[in-house]
């Protein structure tokens, strides 16, 4: 979520995430918790736009990877039609990620 003000949240989780056996996180198995941290992350802080180079920074408060707490990481996007279009050059989990975020109608 992006707000007028210049603030946002994110939060990616795959769909396939893996309930815990104990329904307790703070007991989850090795493999239960290795399947939440490589399937899901979240941040928030504030956000710039960069209209003259297509580009927008988000300035990490803190995040799930706490690698990128109080970092700034700087995006190249694109739009076509209701689409927005970026990718991150350096993933969290390795390699990079290419994001299509579709306005909502």
């Amino acid at each position: 979520m992006f707000d007028a003000g210049g603030r946002y949240v994110i939060t990616f989780f795959a769909a396939n995430l893996p309930k815990f056996a104990s329904n307790n996180r703070a007991s989850g198995t090795t493999d239960e918790n290795k399947a939440i941290v490589t399937g899901s992350l979240a941040h928030f802080g504030t956000y710039t736009v960069n209209e003259a180079d297509k580009s927008f920074t988000f300035h990490i408060e803190n995040a799930t990877f706490p690698n990128w707490d109080k970092t700034e990481q700087k995006r190249a996007f694109g739009i076509s039609d209701d689409e927005l279009k970026y990718t991150t050059p350096v993933a969290t989990a390795g390699g990079t990620a290419t994001l299509i975020w579709k306005r909502a109608k």
